[in-house]
């Protein structure tokens, strides 16, 4: 949620920040400016009114007959315009309410203009892209001769966009979960397995309501959503909390099943694990007070680059563009893979400030000397459980159809897991 009362002052920078994402957010930045003024108004008046239909009701015993109906009169006139302004005042909040609702974090400077992924600013790339003397297979092709990846039998059970992992992938899977958990405990981080499901307002809280309603599983008998990420669960982890700056930052590293409709994608990454319903993800999450998110979105970056590193993935990083922020962000990171079966980069990770935005609707406070202000919240993938398997595949492959799995996880993996043979 944007501060409305900053914004009021100074509308300008707003304007044109909103500009970048889209003119429309403007046109919703004036009408609202409008609306407040309205509201603003009408409670004054309200207000005014209230105030003296108090003090005329406490004067009536007292007041003489006489005094008495001229006051029960004035009583009736103020019920009378009250009757008459609450109703609006109230349609007002809640359209003020609705607006502010869906208008998105400001930009930062830094965020390039653009539309989609291909107006992505392409800061670096990181390592070298594997040479085979063979086509390489792609993780469907891969998955199936290794027998740890059965898609058919998931269709038949649950429709497209699921899959079974089996075997050697399981290992993998965990092995990845406890290689991201050591490192990042390592940094600090308190490990964390949070609810799966939660209430409307975590998902309002942490912007994905009402704008990303269509992406979300909703449970109607009890509303409960399932969160699309564990972001959701770790932002309300303070909701409503008062947060000390010595505590600050406070870092914590979740693990959870995510669930996402992926409404709007039909036809697209139907192949494979790429793009699901249901996945397990690492993810990194972090409060701080608002002088330091803009360090802290690098620090949280360098976790990501450091784990991938380790992974042995070819990468590149990108600032991602206007159009392809989400609601809450006002800076995003996207970490590429190389995919050698795709022959192309596809998102791996990201990496987000969202500034004040999710804890100004969460009602997460740091004690400052100048008063108690929102905090600032960011989010960063550790691990996306099902891509980072698809690049360890395609990546690690070798001529046989065999995969040699990353060094880095070979604490984690018993024996004869370390690589995964045609089955």
């Amino acid at each position: 949620m944007l501060d409305l009362r900053s914004i009021r002052e100074d509308p300008d920078p707003a304007r044109r920040a909103l500009a970048r994402r889209s003119l429309d957010l403007v046109a919703d930045l004036d009408r609202l400016l409008e609306l407040d003024v309205e509201r603003r108004r009408l409670t004054t008046e309200v207000e005014e009114l209230r105030a003296e239909q108090n003090r005329v009701s406490r004067a009536i015993g007292s007041a003489s007959a006489e005094d008495r109906e001229r006051q029960i009169e004035e009583v009736r006139r103020v019920s009378d315009r009250l009757k008459e302004l609450e109703p609006a005042l109230l349609e007002t909040e809640e359209q003020v309410k609705a607006l502010l609702d869906r208008l998105p974090n400001l930009p930062h400077e830094s965020v390039p203009q653009g539309e989609t992924d291909e107006d992505n600013e392409v800061l670096r790339e990181v390592g070298e892209r594997p040479s085979f003397g063979f086509e390489p297979r792609d993780h469907v092709e891969l998955g199936t001769t290794l027998g740890i990846l059965d898609i058919e039998r998931a269709a038949r059970l649950s429709g497209s966009r699921f899959a079974y992992l089996v075997g050697g992938a399981v290992m993998a899977q965990f092995a990845l979960v406890r290689y991201c958990l050591d490192r990042l405990t390592a940094h600090g981080f308190v490990p964390v397995v949070p609810p799966v499901l939660v209430r409307e307002e975590a998902m309002y809280g942490t912007g994905f309501l009402p704008t990303d309603e269509a992406q979300l599983y909703v449970t109607r008998e009890d509303d409960l959503y399932l969160v699309g990420t564990s972001e959701v669960a770790l932002a309300g982890l303070h909701q409503g909390e008062l947060l000390e700056p010595e505590s600050l930052p406070r870092r914590y590293v979740g693990y959870s099943t995510c669930f996402r409709r992926e409404a709007g994608t039909h036809g697209k990454d139907t192949r494979g694990i790429f793009r699901v319903h249901q996945f397990d993800k690492v993810e990194m999450f972090s409060f701080t007070d608002p002088g330091s998110s803009w360090n802290e979105h690098e620090y949280l970056l360098s976790c990501e680059e450091e784990l991938v590193r380790g992974l042995e993935l070819p990468y590149r990083l990108a600032n991602v563009c206007t159009g392809e922020l989400g609601a809450s962000a006002a800076k995003k990171y996207d970490l590429e893979v190389w995919l050698p079966g795709q022959g192309r980069y596809r998102e791996l990770t990201s990496c987000s400030n969202t500034t004040d935005y999710q804890a100004r609707r969460l009602g997460v406070r740091v004690r400052t000397p100048d008063g108690n202000r929102p905090a600032h919240t960011l989010n960063g993938t550790a691990c996306a459980i099902g891509r980072t398997l698809i690049a360890i595949l395609e990546n690690h492959q070798r001529d046989d159809g065999s995969v040699v799995l990353p060094e880095v996880l070979h604490p984690y993996l018993p024996d004869g897991f370390r690589t995964l043979v045609p089955a």
